[in-house]
């Protein structure tokens, strides 16, 4: 089976994790009187991190693994990289019978956000993947797929094409296709901060590759993020405060198929074609899963069409980053 890479997240928590190029931190008193927990792994194929303040260390710890062990289940329903996960079982059938309960609040939160960006955001362009990817596995290959063939992708794109319920999901289309690496990140996201919340907590911060805070540091300061731009830079990325809020960024080199990054990641359902490489959209949103969407579908959006989202969406902000910088809409 083929790999197929999540979008790479270019948002990064402002707080100290080794290794991972974020902004200088300064502990405060405050913070050196509570127990501060910090956890790094991998979600969905991105780095993931999840602090709180917790005023028993053992206690936080045992938490705090009952947390990952809750995302390591739910990878398992969202994931594309391994063969035997739900998502990827219902799209080798092309129906599902008796889902699980998380993927379909997953599909009734894409069905809002297809809603709302009016059909940008659509989880069925996996078979545009695919396309690029045969496209691209060809020897010599540099240029996008030619348009003919992202015709017969096309096909199987469209969301209205997927009937969900309690009870099954079925694809009207034979080799029909879903990723949720536009949300799933997101959701999961969601799922930890819910838990932590509900343990008592009322400070930490989550990054299941997408970032949400819950309350402030321990001091009472907001949490960070940094908002990278769309290529690795060496200028110091802007910078955001979260309290209660989630913030995710979706870029086209998150994956790339040329060195352009012309053809990426990132699919217009509609055309077949790819978000602009020279632009990365930052979208602020009181859940994370509605943040990631928001944020995918920014990327294949003008500006004008941002501010009209963000008016719809209501709640919501939206920063574009480029070579030149950082600005909000």
């Amino acid at each position: 089976m083929t790999s197929y890479p999540t979008r790479r997240k270019f948002v990064t928590i402002t707080a100290a994790a080794a290794g991972m190029g974020l902004l200088p931190f300064a502990r405060s008193h405050a913070e050196e009187q509570a127990a501060l927990l910090e956890w790094q792994g991998v979600s969905l194929g991105s780095v993931a991190t999840i602090r709180i303040y917790h005023p028993d260390r053992e206690a936080g710890r045992k938490l705090i693994d009952r947390v990952v062990a809750e995302a390591r289940r739910l990878e398992m329903i969202f994931t594309l990289y391994d063969k035997d996960s739900v998502l990827c079982d219902l799209n080798r059938r092309g129906v599902l019978v008796a889902p699980p309960p998380e993927l379909v609040d997953v599909l009734q939160q894409c069905d809002r956000a297809w809603n709302v960006t009016g059909g940008v955001f659509d989880p069925t362009v996996q078979p545009l993947w695919t396309c690029y990817y045969k496209h691209f596995a060809e020897a010599g290959e540099t240029t996008p797929p030619p348009a003919e063939k992202l015709a017969q992708s096309l096909q199987l794109v469209g969301w209205r094409q997927v009937k969900f319920s309690r009870d099954q999901i079925v694809f009207d289309k034979p080799g029909m296709s879903l990723t949720l690496n536009g949300i799933a990140q997101g959701y999961i996201t969601d799922r930890v901060v819910d838990l932590l919340r509900e343990a008592g907590l009322e400070s930490c911060l989550v990054d299941m590759g997408e970032i949400r805070a819950l309350g402030t540091h321990a001091d009472g300061k907001p949490w960070r993020a940094a908002l990278q731009g769309p290529v690795d830079t060496a200028k110091t990325p802007a910078a955001i405060d979260l309290v209660n809020k989630a913030v995710a960024t979706s870029a086209a080199s998150g994956f790339q198929f040329d060195k352009s990054g012309q053809s990426n990641h990132i699919f217009n359902p509609v055309t077949g074609r790819c978000a602009d490489p020279a632009r990365a959209l930052s979208v602020v949103s009181d859940t994370a899963a509605s943040a990631d969407a928001l944020s995918t579908a920014c990327a294949l959006m003008e500006d004008k069409q941002i501010v009209e989202l963000l008016r719809r969406a209501g709640g919501t902000r939206a920063f574009v980053s480029t070579a030149a910088g950082t600005v909000e809409l």
